[in-house]
């Protein structure tokens, strides 16, 4: 846990989130400037600082990531119509903070190029 990282401080209970799903690596909940009718973050709660900075022991971790998205998209009702997962690695991907999350975002067509 990073004590500066407001993330960590989701995961820690220290600052209230909506919580859409909790297991005992990862934790997802609603994003606070939503981009999109569903808008929710995932997040590892091992404090990774972005996907430039995973590790090879991370791998079990990442891919529990994703496929975890696969089942929160299921869950929120928008893996049938469709849905986008983004991951802002760094500055110039608009990154913003520094622990590694996924956006999953749907419930409206979405447009490309993306940014």
């Amino acid at each position: 846990m990073n004590p500066n990282c407001i993330f960590c401080k989701i995961v820690a209970r220290e600052i209230p989130a909506k919580i859409v799903y909790e297991d005992e690596d990862l934790l997802c909940f609603q994003d606070i400037n939503p981009q999109a009718p569903v808008h929710v973050l995932l997040i590892p709660k091992k404090h990774i600082p972005s996907m430039a900075e995973i590790q090879e022991n991370d791998i079990h971790l990442i891919g529990k990531l994703f496929f975890t998205a696969s089942k929160i998209a299921k869950k929120l009702g928008i893996e049938e119509d469709g849905f986008r997962l983004v991951v802002n690695t760094n500055r110039d991907a608009q990154q913003t903070v520094f622990h590694l999350h996924i956006h999953i975002l749907g419930g409206r067509p979405m447009s490309w190029p993306p940014g």
